[in-house]
């Protein structure tokens, strides 16, 4: 498909830039970094009235060209860099018409770098709830620019805008908005003549930002830097100056295109609701209470949908059984893969229920609110509030939440926050935990509400964030650095979710969840099924005539004898002898060695485990009998008669897994931030030594 135009999405945090990317480009999108750097960029294709097909590329969120991040760096580097490959031809700049004063600081400065500009004036819809009125065609006039209202979230204007940007080529240059060269014009006149530059706002930025700018040269860097001595330029000073130029022009435009009503109390319903959602006592009771109704409504919504998975699952293995003829491949596909990924899906309602969740707070904005009060407990445990998004984004997935690290300046903050970010309950823990709980809490309700399996599930919930916190406080005295961080943001006003985005959401991640666990379930589980079902030597072959002798055949009946040779054979197995070697380090904490299995497996991946329990149990059991994989686990019993899943066994194992660094992928976006084994290898041995000491404490108490 040929690219005939390079459209830029830029505006502050929170204007609706990413929802009108969503509109614009639908599902032709892509997701890469920009060039150089480990920063995420989202392009899509737009295609436009005059058949011509426009590359829209979705800038980071930033509130002026002036970075406090390497996400804000971006946006400058992308617009000034000629040789860049993504430099648009056309700036498209969002602004919340109902929050315009504080938006229109970064157009000024884009308008004045002289690429060609469209205004999207997005939340008109907001805009006139307030009582705001913009004349639309006089604020056009005033910054010379084409000026679209639109409303991203109702797809309003969107077709306006799209003929807009077909014609951008036709506006003439936008004036400038403040008189840059009088900030500093012997020094911009110079820039321009030495590093050739023709704008004179680029000239300043330069000047500005030249030590983190990659497409300048060091001998130019180095010039520029002589030519700030040389002219006394005071790069703050100038930024103050220039800051105030801005807003004089900004009020002046206000003050002719823009009026308000003005109310008895001139307070919004989002600021009425913050009073209490963010009160310093209520929020946090009102925040709790909200967890609790979710994972409540996880085991009760999920109950139905994920029986008649587990039902499908035990019909398919029985039937496929019954129709193909016995022998290794049957077993393979029956009880290797399929049994390996009944005990995954069955949780998909589990997942798609607890994304919905999640898409709906941060849709209203309550999420925002939750960063916001969480703010208060970093900055006393060390950390800067801008961890909090890590940490709650560490609920889905550890991979994102740390990678969205990067917004964190300072060091120290960002080094603890990816250190501690696996600690939180992630999806992949999910199955886990449910299926341990659903094996030794009870299915009764305390106080008539409150179900005690949802009372776990949130208990472990809460203690992922409790532990996260206390390992950071410990960091904090253990890492040193001299920088303080600091923590900017802005609270959007309450909206009612769009739920065709929360289903878009649920299907997205309950999709993403069974492609990605399901190739590893499908690859542990042949594995698998190989070590369990083949030995060293012949040592199967000295079973099979051991119970042919007749004071086994005359004792016990045919199901039974299958049922001892089938045992005896996974113990035997290479996987048993897999786990009869790490069975002495792991039988303190109270597992046995086809336990020890499924922790080794679900190293890369944690939701393997379930996986590796019902293969395992496939191997281990009657082929006629098909079960569940939680009725396999639950009438599991030792070699005493005694039950293996005991709750002493089942809260060892979940803290086990609340602690223990379980995930590849992990390991891997460590290295990969960190520029350095050393990290996720100190991450990895710290997260061992808790889980397994958190284990042992749980099993002794409980036992």
């Amino acid at each position: 498909m040929n690219i005939d135009l390079k459209v830029a999405l830029v505006g502050n945090p929170n204007t609706g830039k990413s929802t009108l990317f969503n509109v614009l480009t639908g599902l032709n999108q892509k997701i890469g970094n920009f060039p150089g750097v480990t920063i995420d960029k989202k392009t899509g294709i737009c295609d436009l009235p005059d058949g011509r097909h426009a590359q829209i590329i979705d800038l980071p969120g930033t509130y002026s060209l002036y970075p406090k991040s390497r996400d804000e760096s971006i946006v400058f580097s992308v617009l000034a860099d000629r040789s860049n490959p993504l430099r648009p031809d056309l700036v498209v700049v969002i602004l919340d018409a109902s929050n315009l004063k504080r938006n229109l600081l970064l157009y000024t400065q884009v308008a004045d770098l002289k690429i060609p500009v469209i205004v999207a004036l997005n939340m008109m819809d907001l805009a006139k709830k307030s009582d705001i009125i913009i004349d639309v065609d006089a604020f056009a006039r005033k910054l010379g620019v084409p000026v679209v209202p639109i409303s991203a979230r109702k797809i309003e204007g969107i077709d306006k805008l799209k003929q807009a940007i077909t014609f951008a080529n036709k506006f003439a240059l936008q004036e400038d908005t403040i008189d840059v060269e009088a900030l500093a014009p012997q020094l911009i006149a110079q820039i321009g003549r030495e590093i050739e530059v023709e704008n004179p706002y680029f000239a300043l930025q330069l000047a500005h930002q030249h030590e983190t700018l990659t497409f300048l040269t060091p001998a130019q860097s180095n010039r520029i830097e002589e030519l700030e001595h040389e002219f006394s330029f005071h790069s703050q000073k100038a930024q103050a100056s220039e800051t105030i130029a801005r807003y004089s022009f900004i009020n002046d435009l206000l003050y002719d295109t823009v009026t308000k009503k003005e109310t008895a109390q001139d307070q919004t319903i989002s600021n009425k609701i913050d009073k209490i959602l963010t009160h310093k006592t209520f929020g946090f009771i009102i925040f709790f209470a909200i967890l609790l109704f979710i994972f409540q409504s996880i085991f009760a919504w999920s109950a139905y949908p994920m029986q008649l998975i587990a039902d499908f699952f035990v019909w398919l293995q029985g039937t496929l059984h019954r129709l193909l003829p016995s022998g290794p491949l049957t077993s393979l596909v029956v009880d290797g893969v399929l049994g390996g990924l009944s005990g995954v899906m069955v949780f998909i309602p589990q997942i798609a229920i607890l994304f919905g969740f999640i898409s709906i707070l941060e849709d209203t904005g309550y999420m925002s609110r939750v960063t916001f009060m969480m703010d208060r407990i970093m900055r006393k445990v060390g950390l800067n509030g801008k961890s909090v998004v890590p940490l709650i984004g560490g609920f889905a997935c550890a991979v994102p939440s740390i990678m969205s690290t990067r917004n964190i300046e300072n060091w120290k903050d960002r080094m603890i926050t990816i250190m501690v970010t696996p600690l939180v309950t992630c999806s992949a823990r999910l199955p886990v935990y449910t299926l341990l709980i659903a094996l030794v809490v009870p299915d009764r309700n305390v106080w008539w509400i409150f179900n005690m399996k949802g009372l776990a599930l949130t208990g472990m919930y809460l203690f992922s964030l409790v532990s996260a916190v206390t390992v950071a406080f410990v960091m904090k005295f253990i890492l040193k650095a001299r920088e303080r961080g600091y923590f900017i943001m802005e609270l959007p006003v309450y909206r009612m979710p769009r739920w065709k985005n929360v289903g878009h959401s649920m299907y997205d991640r309950a999709k993403a969840f069974v492609l990605q666990a399901g190739k590893v379930i499908i690859a542990v589980s042949v594995i698998l099924w190989v070590l369990a079902s083949y030995g060293p030597g012949d040592r199967f072959q000295r079973i099979e005539d051991k119970y042919k002798q007749p004071r086994y055949t005359q004792h016990l009946n045919a199901v039974d004898l299958n049922h001892v040779i089938a045992s005896e054979k996974l113990e035997n197995s290479y996987a048993g002898a897999l786990g009869h070697a790490i069975e002495p380090v792991i039988r303190p904490l109270g597992f046995d060695w086809k336990i020890g299995i499924a922790l080794i497996t679900s190293f890369a991946a944690r939701e393997v485990f379930v996986g590796t329990m019902a293969t395992i149990y496939s191997v281990d059991g009657d082929a006629e009998k098909i079960e569940s994989v939680q009725q396999k686990m639950h009438t599991a019993k030792n070699q005493d008669g005694t039950p293996v899943f005991t709750a002493a066994v089942a809260f060892s194992l979940m803290m086990f897994y609340a602690f223990a660094m379980q995930c590849a992928s992990t390991v891997a976006v460590v290295y990969r931030e960190t520029k350095s084994w050393r990290w996720p290898t100190i991450q990895f041995a710290y997260m061992t030594v808790l889980a397994y000491a958190a284990s042992f404490i749980a099993y002794h108490l409980l036992r």
